[in-house]
């Protein structure tokens, strides 16, 4: 488990802000991988190998699984943003670190890896909360599935994208990525970029909508936006994540808006969307209760 340790700060619903610090029975290698801040009601996961691009090994995957599913549980937790330290986002895994493919284990043993890390894209990705990817420099492999699993994208304008995949031999639709990246920049793009394993620059990502916002400092960029989603009622913004998830594979508009005209009915029974309506009609800032 994450241990919390709190600020002296309050979260909007008055209980104690925390920052989360890794137990001490974790190797000091692995603790050295990542990093949880808080800032406000926003939590902020750092890859931090940044002598290796901040590379995945599979016990940094581990452990990336445990956090996301406490960062899931923790209700004051409304936004995350994913980052990496240094001059990289994440170079996928760590092919120099002895047999990470696994060539002499059991078929079994590396479908269990190969689950391992692309069910952490798919974890990413089901949060409740939104996911913004400050993409700060390169992004390729499953670093690039990684960030193809949050929400919203803003990259430095350093930031390489890469389906890396194809480049080693393999097929470029792994962690997700075939499915995840033609929703995002459509078929024709998506195709180029995972057929020819080519570096994505800003400049690209920018035009064909990988990325919302090119900015010299990403994170800072990140809580910007994350700032204004927060300001909307905790119920509003999930329920927005959810639909428009499940409204992009929705087999018709019908489909799509049955889904929005319940999801609207209950957000008329929250106290917080009678608050957001005073507060608009009194130009003040909501006071949400998350109820």
């Amino acid at each position: 488990m994450v241990n919390p340790t709190t600020t002296g700060k309050r979260t909007p619903d008055g209980s104690p802000e925390r920052i989360y610090l890794r137990p001490m029975s974790e190797s000091e290698s692995v603790r050295d991988q990542y990093s949880v801040e808080l800032n406000g009601e926003i939590a902020i996961l750092t890859l931090s190998r940044p002598e290796r691009l901040n590379a995945l090994t599979w016990e940094l995957m581990r452990e990336l699984h445990a956090r996301l599913d406490e960062i899931r549980a923790d209700q004051s937790i409304r936004l995350l943003v994913v980052t990496g330290a240094g001059r990289g986002f994440c170079s996928g895994l760590d092919i120099m670190r002895g047999d990470p493919l696994g060539g002499d284990d059991s078929i079994l043993t590396v479908l269990e890896r190969q689950e391992l890390v692309a069910n952490l894209a798919i974890k990413l990705r089901k949060l409740p909360i939104p996911v913004i990817a400050a993409v700060n420099g390169p992004a390729t492999g499953a670093g690039f599935a990684l960030a193809l699993a949050a929400d919203v994208r803003v990259c430095s304008p350093e930031a390489k994208f890469s389906a890396a995949f194809v480049r080693i031999g393999i097929s470029a639709c792994d962690v997700g990525v075939s499915y995840m990246l033609p929703r995002i920049v459509g078929h024709g793009a998506a195709s180029e970029i995972m057929l020819t394993g080519n570096l994505v620059d800003a400049e690209w990502a920018s035009r064909i909508g990988l990325v919302s916002r090119v900015a010299d400092d990403p994170v800072a960029s990140a809580l910007e936006l994350g700032e204004d989603i927060t300001r909307n009622s905790p119920f509003g913004v999930r329920m927005t994540k959810e639909v428009l998830a499940m409204s992009v594979d929705a087999p018709s508009i019908e489909a799509a808006v049955e889904m929005e005209n319940r999801t609207q009915v209950l957000a008329t029974r929250t106290e917080d969307m009678v608050e957001a309506v005073t507060a608009f009609k009194e130009k003040r800032e909501a006071e949400f209760r998350y109820r």
